[in-house]
């Protein structure tokens, strides 16, 4: 097993295969982008490696040896199947959906009403879209080659994380709320005597806001608390109370007029981020996180 893999070092081989193939060290070192010294010297270790001399000098070119000749066509044609293979990969790769996992309220709110303009602006990226269980901040689809995430935790050594925004989160009613008029001129402390909506997947919503309006979260009053932020929004739209939410998912709700912020949004230490594993789909990855910067 050890004879098998006793081959010489793969920088000595390119140098000679490139050498052999140009007939010049001067061109070999141009094509690999070092130096002719650079070349001569791994094509010596080589020819130390086999105990064989493998060129010869000639004028100013070079001449193989039969060790040589030999040599060349075997490595000349093993680099060649090794580059159509990785060519082929390469475009299998790209010819397959980059699928990408994100929460429902997020895929509903943010992702969709851009989704036919980064189809038309990234043709090939052959985007496809599946949902998170939950709101859940991490790459758990196991068939998902990214996620779109707000996270606010450390992640994976493993993974690649593309900043996209900051987080901003803040209180919505539906201006149709009972006690929208009232509270549309108050201030933030009128939310303590409010019932609020939360939901379960992110409980510290309600206490992080609170606290960058220095009111006291022990003091807050929880009313109906949903599963998912999606359907914590549809409540807060159907005028069932107050609910917080991220900026990002509620603009087009606040533009619309179908839900009111009137004490704005504050940052929190999270990040919208598009969530990769490290050294896969980087160049479709980097060109969607690109995109939907562009897009914010």
């Amino acid at each position: 097993m050890s004879d098998y893999f006793n081959l010489p070092p793969l920088n000595a081989l390119k140098a000679f295969e490139a050498s052999a193939r140009l007939e010049s060290i001067t061109l070999a070192a141009k094509e690999l982008h070092v130096t002719h010294g650079a070349v001569s010297r791994q094509v010596k270790q080589l020819e130390e490696h086999l105990g064989v001399a493998l060129l010869s000098r000639q004028g100013r070119g070079i001449k193989l040896t039969n060790a040589g000749t030999r040599l060349y066509e075997n490595s000349h044609a093993a680099f060649k199947q090794i580059s159509a293979s990785c060519q082929d990969i390469r475009q299998q790769t790209q010819q397959s959906p980059f699928v990408l996992a994100c929460s429902g309220s997020l895929l509903a709110r943010w992702l969709i009403p851009r989704l036919e303009r980064l189809q038309h602006d990234l043709p090939n990226l052959r985007l496809q879209v599946i949902t998170n269980t939950g709101d859940d901040n991490t790459l758990q689809q196991s068939d998902a080659d990214a996620s779109l995430v707000f996270l606010d935790q450390p992640c994976a050594d493993n993974m690649q994380v593309y900043p996209l925004d900051t987080e901003r989160i803040g209180p919505v009613l539906s201006p149709h709320y009972q006690h929208a008029a009232a509270l549309l001129n108050a201030s933030a402390a009128a939310l303590l005597k409010e019932p609020l909506l939360f939901t379960r997947s992110r409980q510290q919503a309600w206490p992080q806001w609170a606290q960058a309006q220095q009111l006291a979260s022990t003091e807050l009053h929880y009313a109906q608390g949903f599963e998912h932020l999606y359907y914590l929004l549809e409540a807060a739209v159907a005028g069932l109370g107050v609910a917080i939410a991220p900026e990002h998912l509620v603009r087009s709700d606040i533009m619309s007029g179908r839900l009111i912020a009137p004490w704005g949004f504050v940052e929190t230490s999270a990040k919208l981020v598009l969530l990769t594993r490290k050294n896969q789909h980087q160049q479709r990855a980097q060109q969607l996180a690109q995109w939907l910067i562009n897009s914010l």
